[in-house]
């Protein structure tokens, strides 16, 4: 597929349009509806340039998919289905279980635990295609218990579990997230042929700086120093259990998730028509960055 990259910013998060050229048919992966949670105020600048993208080159979405429920960002999957005329949405099936932990956490019963929020949740394994290109699901747990890798053709769509090499990879300390996991995701991902291009998630570059947004699997088995060959699963998971005691919680998390688990919804309108947060105080032990 042609893949074009699209960089939010403030919450150094990487979206993405594939598309076939044969057939001109896409998908948006990941897209980001903008939240200011100093404010509570949201707008859609991300997911509008996506729009701008897709119209401008002529690209017939066919699907919106996320790879998991995020937690540094609002999913801007329903906008862009409503925008683009009821386009499906997706996710990987093993949402339904981070809804019912959150469910838990939040104490908030609205908060759906089903997957009826999406139009298809994706079990590992499942296949379907864009245009001509085929495109897998590869089960991907460790940044969440959800998480999913979409395979389309020579590109592969990892979400939070590698970074680009220099950067390693990502956090496995959020409920339900799992170092262990995280290894073994990553190295089937690794598996996969040598020129595989591999889009990651994030990047957090300087100010003045382009985002970096992929790598091939070969150059992160030789490179990237988190899960080159030759560390073993033992030190990784050390690694990467350490550093992540250093972190601090995402600055839209706790906004996010009830909005990502609702499939990219606010929670419903109280009788002043105004949607509200629900947060639970001191269920974290870190503060957020920002």
């Amino acid at each position: 597929p042609i893949v074009a990259s699209f960089f939010d910013r403030p919450t150094g998060s990487l979206q993405y349009v594939f598309h076939d050229p044969e057939t001109m048919k896409g998908a948006i992966v990941d897209p980001v509806w903008n939240f200011c949670p100093k404010a509570g105020r949201t707008w859609t600048e991300d997911a509008d340039r996506i729009l701008d993208h897709v119209r401008r080159t002529g690209i017939e979405v066919a699907w919106i998919l996320d790879t998991h429920p995020h937690a540094d960002h609002f999913t801007a999957a329903v906008y862009l289905s409503e925008q683009l005329g009821g386009m499906p949405r997706g996710i990987g099936a093993k949402v339904t279980e981070v809804q019912r932990l959150w469910r838990e956490i939040y104490h908030d019963d609205t908060l759906p635990q089903d997957g009826a929020p999406w139009d298809r949740l994706f079990a590992d394994g499942d296949e379907f295609t864009v245009g001509t290109i085929p495109v897998r699901v590869m089960l991907s747990p460790g940044h969440t218990l959800a998480s999913v890798t979409y395979i389309a053709g020579d590109a592969a769509f990892v979400h939070d579990t590698l970074m680009v090499p220099g950067s390693g990879s990502s956090r496995a300390d959020f409920p339900g997230g799992d170092a262990g996991q995280l290894w073994d995701s990553i190295r089937a991902i690794l598996e996969l042929p040598a020129d595989t291009r591999l889009f990651v998630g994030h990047d957090y570059p300087a100010q003045d700086d382009p985002p970096r947004f992929m790598a091939t699997v070969a150059e992160q088995r030789l490179t990237n120093e988190h899960v080159k060959d030759g560390v073993q699963k033992p030190e990784f998971v050390a690694r990467r259990k350490a550093r992540d005691k250093t972190l601090a919680l995402p600055a839209q998390m706790l906004h996010a998730l009830q909005v990502n688990l609702r499939g990219g919804r606010l929670p419903a309108p109280e009788s002043d028509t105004r949607s509200y947060f629900k947060v639970p105080a001191n269920y974290f032990d870190r503060p957020s960055k920002g």
